[in-house]
Parts: C-alpha cells; structure tokens; sequence
C-alpha cells in the first residue's frame, strides 16, 4: 500500500499520542485509550481510490471512541467496512454488538457515537467510503450497523475475499482500472447489504429498503439500454411505477434524476480512462443509454463544470 505510518520508531512513551494523531488523521476524529503504555505500538497502511480508501491495521489492545462531541466537530460522512484478517474486535453502534474476527467484516457509520474494543494484537483492512457511493445502491442501511457478516454465508464470504483482494490489488493497476474494482466491490457489499435486509422479512423498513435495492440494482444493471423507463422498471421489480416514485422520493430523488446521475457518472469515467482514448465522446455517451449528444454535452457541464471534451483532455484528472 502506498503511505505508511508506524510509531514502532517514536519513543514509548510517546507511541499512544502519536497513534491517537495517526487514526484521526487516516480515519475521522477518534479518541484511543490503551493499558499497554510503552508496550503499545500500531501501524497503518492506506491506498486510496478516488474518494475512498483501503488501510490495513496492525496494532496492540486497545479501545477507539467515536464520541458526540467528535461528530458535533466534524463534517466527515463516512461508512466503514473493517474486514478481519487476525484477532477479535467488538464493535458497538446503535445498541447492537458486532463480534468480528477473521474471515468476517463489519459496517459502522461515522456520524453516529462507536466504540471498537480490541483485547489483543490484531489486524484489519478497512474500507472507508462516503455514505452516497453505498446509498445510491441500496439506500438505507442504518439497521445492519454493528452486525457480523460471517465467512459461513456464501455471499458474504464471497464479499469478503473480493473486497480483501481489491485491497491488495489497486496499487498494481492503473486508476481507471482501481475504480471499477471498487464499483465492483461496491455492487458486492449492497448486494450482501440487501440479503440480509430481505431475510429480516417482513418488517416494514426492511421491505422497503429490500425493494429500493432491486429497483437501484434493476437500474444500474440497464443503464445502457436507451429505452430504461420507470414503467418497465417498476414491472421487472413487482411494483407499481406509483410506488417505484415513492421509493425514490424516499432518498430525496427521482427516477429520472438518479439514471442520469448514474449514466453520467459512468461516461464520465469511461471518458478518463485511457484505454477508452480511441472511442469517441458520443460513442461512450450512446453506450450509456444517452440518445442526443448536444444534451449529453449540456447536461455533463451543468453536473462537473466542464464539457466531456476538457474533461477529456484536462491532465491528472
């Protein structure tokens, strides 16, 4: 992973403080206590993915409070996945206790009061990504915070390994490459997000949430097609398109407004990667369900400030 911070070279004394200004600084706004005192040593390891990252975790006993007062200070809105590679952590959110050792993941939420507790020496990556990228794929989740997903459920295990894998990988691809295999792991995470949500049947939230997620999942899996409509979208779910807008409205959007989000954010991607260069701007716009390049072109400066062309061609974007 490409940045590196260990306090093995600070004093011992000293290794707490300078481990408490390493998480605030990799993380958000944490308060660390340990018993250890000069026993104590962590270190991180963080690769970043446009907006998220992956850090991989190795310390000593301790525990880790996200505290109101942090979050009253702070504008972070973050959600983290901590996969298990050794050692037990409790991890506890919204009432609920999550038990998480190897081969197990859990999600916490950065703008809500949690605590991590760990005995001994362990070690985790963790995946920090902000609310809307996992929003826009399943809507709420706010129920399986501090929930265990274990290796037992194939699913899961399969979530797992592939985001685990996507961590060891991005530094060796280019960054087009990195961010579809974060979409990728993304997909994977809300689809297991989902399972669970589904076998929590039939609470009414629940429902829901498992419905806004088919319907997302419908739309981003047809977003090619030129003719995707509420209409057909809300039949293939097995709802009405009343209660498709509804379900929309729910995440302050619309379906209008979220397939175009979703097919620019894509060409938008596609127009910044390289081994896109040889394909024209309207070919990669008419690929993503777009019909009318003048609105396209329109519609993409009014959304990033510029047009596809200087988005194109603008250096290290």
């Amino acid at each position: 992973m490409a940045v590196v911070l260990d306090t093995r070279s600070c004093l011992p004394d000293r290794r707490l403080a300078v481990w408490q200004d390493i998480v605030c600084d990799t993380f958000v706004g944490l308060d660390c206590k340990s018993d250890l005192r000069g026993a104590f040593w962590g270190s991180v390891s963080q690769s970043r993915i446009g907006p998220a990252a992956f850090t991989r975790v190795d310390s000593t006993a301790q525990r880790v409070f996200r505290t109101p007062s942090r979050i009253a200070r702070a504008s972070e809105d973050f959600v983290l996945m901590a996969l298990g590679n050794s050692g037990v952590n409790g991890v506890f959110q919204d009432g609920r206790e999550a038990i998480v050792s190897a081969g197990q993941f859990v999600i916490y939420d950065t703008t809500r009061p949690y605590e991590l507790r760990f005995d001994d020496c362990f070690s985790q990556t963790i995946l920090q990504m902000p609310r809307k990228l996992l929003q826009q794929r399943i809507g709420s989740f706010d129920g399986l915070t501090a929930t265990t997903f274990a290796g037992d459920r194939p699913l899961e295990r399969l979530t797992y390994d592939f985001a685990l894998n996507v961590s060891k990988t991005i530094e060796q691809v280019d960054p087009a490459a990195a961010s579809r295999l974060l979409d990728q792991a993304l997909d994977l995470l809300a689809m297991t997000l989902a399972d669970r949500l589904h076998a929590r049947l039939p609470d009414q939230s629940a429902h829901r949430s498992a419905l806004l997620y088919r319907l997302k999942n419908h739309i981003l899996t047809h977003l090619a097609d030129p003719e995707l409509s509420l209409p057909r979208t809300a039949a293939a779910v097995g709802i009405s398109p009343r209660y498709a807008s509804d379900l929309m409205a729910d995440e302050q959007t619309s379906f209008r407004f979220y397939v175009q989000t979703q097919r620019l954010e894509r060409c938008k991607r596609d127009l910044a990667d390289p081994a896109c260069q040889a394909r024209h701007i309207g070919e990669i716009a008419f690929a993503w369900g777009f019909n009318d390049l003048a609105h396209f072109s329109r519609i993409f400066r009014q959304r990033f400030g510029v047009s596809p062309r200087e988005w194109r061609e603008r250096p290290g974007k």
